[in-house]
């Protein structure tokens, strides 16, 4: 039986109305794909917790959890994960790639154009006609 997986993803908008891309490193599951920051969800932890703190461990900056996008479940040769994508707001902090090897800032119609891990597709649609 495949690993179930439960993660966040934080849709960081800024003032422009950017959101913000992250780029996966190579070496590790979805190499080079785009993907929303976050990460898995502990046990005993809930869903704005978790985020709050991997984008802290990922970026080094503080965010406010927002609105619930929504959640997908995609099935990979590695396991089975389930997204739930918020979106999220910096409080504090400047963005530094601790975990990510790019980044940029893109208006939501432009989003899709990048390469995306499978499972942020269907909140990609989302954002990008709202």
């Amino acid at each position: 039986m495949k690993k179930y997986i439960r993660v966040v993803g934080a849709v960081i908008v800024n003032e422009q109305d950017e959101i913000l891309c992250a780029q996966r490193p190579e070496g590790k599951n979805l190499a080079l794909k785009w993907e929303f920051p976050g990460g898995k969800v502990e046990a005993g932890e809930t869903p704005d917790a978790a985020l709050i703190r991997e984008l802290k461990e990922e970026m080094d900056c503080d965010i406010k959890v927002g609105d619930k996008i929504t959640t997908t479940v995609h099935e990979y040769d590695f396991g089975t994960v389930e997204l739930t994508t918020y979106y999220s707001t910096i409080i504090d902090g400047e963005i530094q790639l601790i975990e990510h090897v790019d980044m940029k800032w893109l208006e939501r119609k432009r989003i899709g154009a990048l390469e995306w891990a499978p499972a942020d597709i269907p909140a990609i649609k989302m954002i990008a006609s709202g």
